[in-house]
């Protein structure tokens, strides 16, 4: 027999759910981590930066394979940003004291933030190349 539902989790009763109770649960989830987001300075000029570009893909991207690629690559920035705030955060609640593998992991995942926005530009500036050196 299974306990009530009263005495689980929050994460263990999103478990139990299913079809359209569980996406509903879920969609709020993940609204939640857009808000939590929204307070990271980065992820903020990310979005803002995101409301100009994305829009602009649609006018530069002479095919939708490079509409998608310019696109794509701006949410693939944030996307990776809400991934390293979110190594941060467990990092942070671990415990303040400096470690060696916590700065590793912090530090990898700023790298990864720094490739994603290298691959953003390359992707923005050979699609502006292309577009006004032909």
């Amino acid at each position: 027999m299974s306990p009530p539902t009263e005495t689980l989790s929050p994460a263990q009763q999103q478990k139990l759910r299913s079809g359209w109770s569980r996406i509903r649960h879920a969609v709020g989830f993940s609204l939640a981590g857009l808000r939590a987001g929204w307070s990271e300075t980065a992820f903020r000029q990310e979005a803002i930066a995101a409301v100009v570009l994305i829009p602009l893909s649609f006018w530069l991207g002479r095919t939708w394979i490079e509409t998608a690629l310019l696109a794509g690559s701006v949410l693939g920035v944030m996307i990776v940003e809400l991934l390293n705030t979110g190594i941060e955060t467990a990092i942070d609640r671990i415990g303040p004291e400096w470690h060696d593998l916590s700065k590793r992991a912090k530090d990898m995942g700023s790298a990864a933030v720094l490739l994603s926005l290298l691959l953003c530009g390359g992707i923005w500036a050979a699609a502006l190349y292309h577009r006004f050196s032909a």
